[in-house]
């Protein structure tokens, strides 16, 4: 693909590197300066294509200022390439995909419209909270999964009698591709989460098949920890070995890897969609099968 530029947003500096080399595309640098009224102003170093440009940037906290500086950059690839392809290894106001309540705005119908708007021909993104967020988009999208990648990393430690566990009936599905192709056994327990206080609880009685077990919870993301906290309380009363955490996005917001750890989960493992300690599984192989 050497008549593609690939356009490095400051949220996916690192995973838009290793998309580069696998693509053989030309790596465009975008410098920032954030003005004091919290504006950013983006210059970028190097030539765009005339005929591809691939955008890779993360929409996570700061959420609005990634999601401008993303919009601006697909702007200025659509000035000079004909087609943009965008990458977005996490995209956030995923779980806006709908009215909960009434009254509530549907954030990702806006995005939908403003990336269509902003010159984008197709949409990538990793592992979205709901396929649902994508029908909202008016350009052709796709979402690829994690979980083949997270997998390969658990199946190099040396787990006893392992089980995966959903930590709820939602990502049931998730959980049984990942044991399917780890071949072992899965689970979900059950939580119930208040719409307006967040606050969750495991409604699970019991789960004897956990015992002398190591466990892996598997989710799309973590951001304040609350599922997995009391996921984890409760599998570690059931005399369970250790418990690992598998998730494509770590957000990890308000000490949260700390009060997971505390909570008794051995190791976090997350991927570099979005970039941090817990990234410990790469993603580029996946998305840039996609980008071809």
């Amino acid at each position: 693909m050497n008549n593609t530029s690939l356009i490095s947003g400051k949220s996916s500096e690192d995973l838009a590197r290793k998309l580069s080399r696998k693509l053989k595309a030309n790596l465009v640098k975008s410098e920032i300066i954030i003005f004091p009224d919290g504006e950013s102003k983006i210059t970028l170093s190097g030539n765009l294509s005339k005929s591809k440009s691939i955008v890779v940037q993360s929409i996570y906290p700061p959420v609005d200022t990634n999601l401008v500086q993303c919009l601006s950059l697909i702007s200025k690839a659509k000035e000079n390439s004909s087609e943009v392809i965008v990458v977005i290894p996490y995209m956030g106001y995923a779980r806006q995909d709908r009215e909960f309540l009434p009254g509530e705005i549907v954030t990702m119908k806006v995005l939908g419209k403003l990336f269509k708007g902003a010159g984008a021909s197709k949409l990538i993104t990793v592992d979205i909270h709901s396929m649902l967020g994508l029908k909202h988009f008016r350009i052709n999208s796709k979402n690829v999964t994690a979980i083949p990648d997270l997998v390969k990393y658990f199946k190099k430690l040396r787990l006893k009698n392992p089980l995966v566990i959903s930590p709820d009936k939602g990502g049931k599905d998730r959980a049984r591709e990942f044991a399917d192709i780890l071949k072992v056994e899965h689970i979900a327990l059950e939580k119930k989460r208040d719409r307006k206080t967040g606050k969750v609880q495991i409604k699970t009685k019991n789960a004897d098949e956990v015992k002398n077990r190591d466990l892996i919870l598997v989710d799309d993301m973590i951001s304040t920890g609350g599922s997995i906290i009391k996921a984890t309380q409760f599998l570690k009363k059931q005399n369970c070995k250790r418990v690992y955490v598998a998730c494509t996005h770590a957000l990890l917001m308000n000490d949260a890897e700390k009060k997971i750890r505390k909570a008794g989960v051995a190791r976090i493992v997350s991927t570099n969609t979005i970039p941090g300690k817990t990234s410990l599984v790469d993603v580029s192989d996946t998305i840039a099968k996609a980008a071809v």
